[in-house]
């Protein structure tokens, strides 16, 4: 879609406030759900199994959600997709705070799988409105606005724990009424009728979707790249926040401090080096350096024995994030316009297969390597295993973008 420069800014600066407040919302539950599951099951190793079972229930929802979101977002717009979406999580937030139970939360999980969702038209959105050259830059600042949620999020969410467990869900749903409403009122449609694509459920369905993914071999590559990536990346969901406490000794504050520095080291690579570091490398570089530099980092957090140790991890680690933009943009220059949708619809499938993969391979991991007698003697083991799997992810990437170069942009 051609939007005037003036109209353009004013599109993105809406689709990031809504995204920042989205996930700030999601943020603020992070230090303390894993604590409320503990509360509830009644021993750290049976938290870090259900915790992981969470995870991957909310994921299962996103695999066979995100690409009926998609379709639905390629037909009638992504506003409404988005809107609804939001609607349902700020309700979703409520359903938690009231929990009297695991199987509660577990209702809850799926319900946050079906409406987070809406990331997939998040990210269709900025495809629709930005030059495909410009694309990574574009996904750098929504980046840069989940992250800044995560800042603000956690450690909202740390200080609201310390006062109850159930205070941070409360705050969740506020803020995601508040996005709602914000949505509401400002943010324009980005997708013009003539270039909807009819809804189709054989495209809609998550293995219809990834049909996409096959339309060209190196577009089939990215995505286990991009599965990679997120098998990785959901050690933190996993066991991070149960890690820090059996390890370190923190509790709530210190993990959302920690989570809030994350989100702002990763604001600063996303929103601030991604662009000028794709102009001088490329996406295909840039994507590399990002893994081979978070490879680094989850390395050193599985082997530092203090948490002084652990928070300069994070440095290294922050400039994983540039992987994830450049990864996206070099995706998106291989479907049409009218397909972005259900590109991202298939990403977040790709990603959701990984997010009930991951957790439940991460959690297990972990509750072998803690308790009186663990089967595995290093507490760190996790960590360790995600760092060889993102250094795939780092060789397969270099491979798999060999055709950056003389790849154009796909025509509607």
């Amino acid at each position: 879609m051609t939007l005037a420069p003036t109209r353009r800014k004013a599109a993105i600066a809406f689709i990031l406030v809504t995204a920042l407040l989205d996930v700030m919302s999601m943020g603020i539950t992070i230090p303390v759900l894993p604590q409320l599951i503990e509360t509830l099951s009644g021993s750290t190793s049976a938290a870090a199994l259900w915790n992981g079972t969470f995870i991957a229930l909310w994921a299962t929802m996103q695999f066979l959600c995100s690409p009926v979101i998609g379709s639905l977002s390629d037909r009638y717009g992504r506003r409404p997709v988005i809107l609804i979406s939001v609607a349902g999580l700020a309700l979703d937030y409520v359903l938690l705070a009231l929990a009297p139970d695991l199987w509660w939360l577990a209702l809850g999980r799926i319900l946050a799988g079906v409406t987070s969702s809406s990331f997939t038209s998040t990210f269709a959105y900025m495809a629709d409105i930005t030059p495909p050259d410009q694309r990574a830059r574009a996904y750098g600042l929504i980046g840069a606005a989940f992250s800044g949620g995560f800042v603000a999020g956690p450690l909202l969410g740390g200080m609201l724990g310390e006062i109850s467990l159930r205070a941070p869900f409360w705050a969740a749903a506020a803020l995601s009424a508040v996005a709602f409403l914000y949505g509401l009122l400002v943010l324009p449609e980005s997708l013009a009728p003539d270039r909807r694509m009819a809804f189709d459920w054989r495209r809609a369905n998550p293995f219809g979707a990834l049909k996409l993914l096959r339309s060209h071999p190196e577009l089939s590559s990215l995505a286990f790249v991009n599965f990679l990536l997120h098998f990785a990346h959901h050690v933190f969901s996993a066991v991070f926040v149960l890690y820090a406490g059996d390890r370190y000794d923190w509790g709530a504050w210190e993990v959302g401090a920690l989570l809030g520095l994350v989100g702002l080291l990763d604001m600063g690579v996303q929103g601030l080096l991604v662009g000028p570091v794709v102009k001088r490398l490329g996406d295909r570089r840039t994507m590399v350096i990002g893994f081979l530099f978070g490879t680094v980092g989850i390395v050193c957090m599985g082997l530092a024995p203090t948490g002084w140790l652990m928070l300069s991890a994070l440095f290294p680690n922050a400039l994983w994030g540039l992987a994830m933009p450049t990864l996206q943009s070099l995706m998106t220059r291989r479907v049409s316009e009218s397909e972005q949708g259900q590109l991202q619809g298939a990403n977040n499938s790709v990603a959701a297969i990984a997010g009930i993969a991951s957790p439940l391979f991460f959690g297990w991991i972990y509750s072998l390597s803690t308790g009186p007698a663990p089967d595995l003697p290093f507490i760190g083991s996790a960590f360790l295993i995600a760092a060889a799997v993102l250094g795939g992810a780092a060789l397969l990437g270099w491979m798999a973008g060999r055709g950056e170069d003389g790849a154009a942009a796909v025509q509607a």
